[in-house]
């Protein structure tokens, strides 16, 4: 009877140190597996944290270049400005030449009459168009009082001889696709349309007197009524 009972404790004990075994295998497993978790979790934080530092980076040195940029387009836009805003009323306006559907126009060539120049953005847009139609209507009235009328804008004489013939204008019109023209007058201001911002043609009118002198300037030219304020101050 002692014997079985002997026996029967000695199965027990070992059944107990077979479970505590196993138990302290599963733990040291678990703590192991937790270790292996804690580390990757660690990596990824640290990856995210890395690529989130990238990207914050990366949009830093992008806003940089953007302000850069919009930088470098203001001041291009104020040294043109500062370059050709010279030209004064009173002042004998600068002899030049230029290309023109009437072949090479010369200022000088026109001294003892009065000379209209009005620059406008770019040839077949409606604005253009309009005032183009409104010079042209008006130029006998014009030729009443000695006065000739160009328009100018950047693009080619080609173009312009296209778009006179469209429109059946009766003045002729000056390429200044190099802008020579619009800086001497400083009409290249900066612009917006659509979020872009860039340099182009400030709708500008200049009446030159007989003399060369200038007489009169209009800028930011609203083109109805336009003509009209012209035509009374010549």
């Amino acid at each position: 009877m002692a014997k079985k009972a002997k026996a029967a404790k000695k199965k027990i004990a070992k059944s107990t140190k077979k479970n505590t075994k196993k138990n302290t295998k599963k733990k040291i497993a678990k703590k192991a597996q937790k270790t292996k978790s804690a580390k990757v979790l660690k990596t990824t934080t640290k990856k995210k944290v890395v690529k989130k530092n990238k990207a914050k980076k990366t949009a830093s040195k992008t806003k940089a270049v953007k302000s850069k940029t919009k930088s470098a387009t203001i001041k291009t836009a104020t040294t043109s400005k500062n370059l050709s805003s010279g030209l004064k009323i009173g002042q004998v306006v600068p002899d030049f030449t230029a290309k023109s559907t009437s072949g090479d126009f010369k200022l000088s060539s026109f001294k003892g009459k009065n000379i209209v120049l009005y620059f406008y953005p770019k040839d077949n847009t409606p604005g253009c168009t309009l005032e183009g139609h409104d010079f042209s209507e008006a130029l006998s009235k014009f030729s009443e009082k000695n006065t000739v009328v160009f328009g100018i804008s950047k693009d080619s004489v080609t173009t312009h001889q296209g778009f006179i013939s469209k429109q059946n204008y009766k003045h002729h019109l000056i390429s200044d696709e190099n802008e020579t023209v619009c800086q001497l007058f400083g009409v290249i201001k900066e612009k917006s349309m659509y979020g872009r911002t860039y340099l182009g043609i400030d709708r500008s009118t200049f009446l030159i007197d007989a003399n060369g002198v200038l007489k009169a300037e209009w800028r930011n030219v609203k083109v109805n009524g336009h003509v009209a304020e012209v035509l009374a101050k010549v």
